[in-house]
């Protein structure tokens, strides 16, 4: 039995410029464990609450040293000794110092932290990769272990690109059954090829807080139409070898209960919104599709899953928040069939793990997500494989904050082969 036996954090930037905090955890046998946690863009109402300290002096007020403080003065001296492969009671103790439905005492960044470097400690411990340390916590009956799908953001809209279109991310998903390496080769491909068509029509090619390129279109589905040529630039068939998705992130667009978006003239209802996506599916082959609507749309987003059908995944992200009860009330309204898990919006691994128990158990998809202000910690890789997620989202194959955990589900795939 390892115990903790020392706790520290810092201060680091993530992959916007950011300050975030990173912990590193050190046991009495000498393993240690260090995270760092991402920040969004596109913000819940509903998520754990991050701790920052509001100078204006250090950081414009994004500083994190109060963050800092709560890990090493309140969390720190109440889980030294705490047997670190019990991580149901670590962050149980962490979950009640805090005593706050959304972590906003000591900031769901102070406490993620420590729960995910706790967990790489107890694995190296175990002498196990983080991804079969974690399948101790889950039911793993009838669960393959295997490399989830990823999905793929390659064109950044909405925040993650100055508003340069409405959609907050135009995704390609490749087909299930091709292996993940064949899947990044795919995104590379029609990544490359979508870099050549913005030239060539003399858009610029910069990229947005995932990796995605952000050229301006004058309206949504003019990216779709651009991305629909990359792919058969590529040599591959739209509906077969891949496929649509969108991550639309409607919070942003939604002004005086109404959806403005560039496509139409006027203010948008959600039944309007509802015959815009069944025709974009219905064209583009769309089999992904997440936050279409607002996070309080509930009466929207139910009539809309009645008018997709089961052919297009409809995922909750925003409206679920990786959390038990959004997800319930989500599930008890027939509102989705897919659910995007960050385990920075509950705030402890043992409640994102929970999460994934329940959708599991509804029956509905799992998409394992980073964030936009992501750091170069690969955990959320080994976490969407201990779970064995249907999808993972981790943005472009491009930045070395996206490229660090797909070079590291390359390391996971050819483990798999071993075992």
């Amino acid at each position: 039995m390892a115990k903790i036996k020392q706790v520290f954090a810092r201060e680091i930037l993530d992959a916007k410029g950011n300050p975030t905090i990173e912990t590193t955890v050190i046991l009495n046998d000498n393993a240690t464990g260090t995270a760092s946690v991402p920040c969004g863009t596109s913000v819940s109402n509903y998520e754990a609450v991050d701790v920052r300290d509001h100078d204006q002096s250090r950081f414009l007020g994004l500083g994190v040293l109060k963050a800092i403080d709560n890990v090493q003065k309140v969390i720190a001296p109440k889980l030294v000794g705490l047997d670190a492969q019990n991580q149901q009671e670590v962050d149980r103790v962490m979950i009640e110092l805090d005593g706050t439905q959304n972590k906003s005492r000591l900031g769901g960044n102070s406490i993620l932290s420590v729960s995910i470097a706790v967990a790489k400690a107890a694995a190296k411990s175990s002498v196990l990769p983080v991804y079969l340390y974690l399948r101790e916590y889950i039911k793993k009956e009838n669960l393959p272990l295997k490399i989830p799908t990823p999905v793929f953001n390659l064109i950044n809209g909405g925040k993650h690109a100055g508003d340069n279109v409405d959609f907050q991310e135009f995704i390609i998903v490749p087909a299930s059954f091709k292996s993940y390496s064949e899947s990044l080769q795919i995104a590379y491909t029609v990544y490359e090829n979508l870099r050549g068509l913005l030239r060539k029509n003399s858009m610029p090619t910069l990229v947005g807080d995932e990796g995605g390129f952000g050229p301006s279109f004058p309206t949504n589905e003019e990216a779709l139409q651009m991305l629909a040529q990359s792919i058969e630039l590529s040599n591959l068939r739209l509906g077969y070898d891949v496929f649509f998705g969108l991550d639309v992130a409607a919070n942003s667009f939604y002004k005086d209960k109404g959806y403005k978006i560039k496509d139409k003239a006027m203010s948008l209802s959600a039944s309007d919104m509802t015959a815009l996506y069944a025709q974009l599916v219905k064209k583009y082959n769309i089999l992904y599709l997440e936050d279409p609507l607002s996070e309080d749309d509930w009466e929207g987003w139910a009539a809309l899953s009645k008018t997709l059908g089961p052919e297009t995944i409809l995922i909750g992200d925003d409206i679920t928040s990786t959390n038990p009860y959004r997800l319930q009330m989500a599930l008890d309204k027939k509102a989705i069939s897919g659910i995007i898990i960050k385990p920075n919006q509950i705030g402890t691994v043992i409640e994102a793990l929970a999460v994934v128990e329940v959708a599991r158990a509804a029956g509905i998809k799992l998409i394992v997500s980073h964030r936009s202000g992501e750091t170069n910690d690969d955990f959320i890789a080994d976490f969407a494989v201990a779970v064995s997620s249907d999808y993972l989202k981790f943005g472009a194959p491009v930045r070395g904050e996206r490229v660090a955990k797909y070079n590291r589900l390359m390391q996971i795939e050819q483990q798999l082969h071993v075992i």
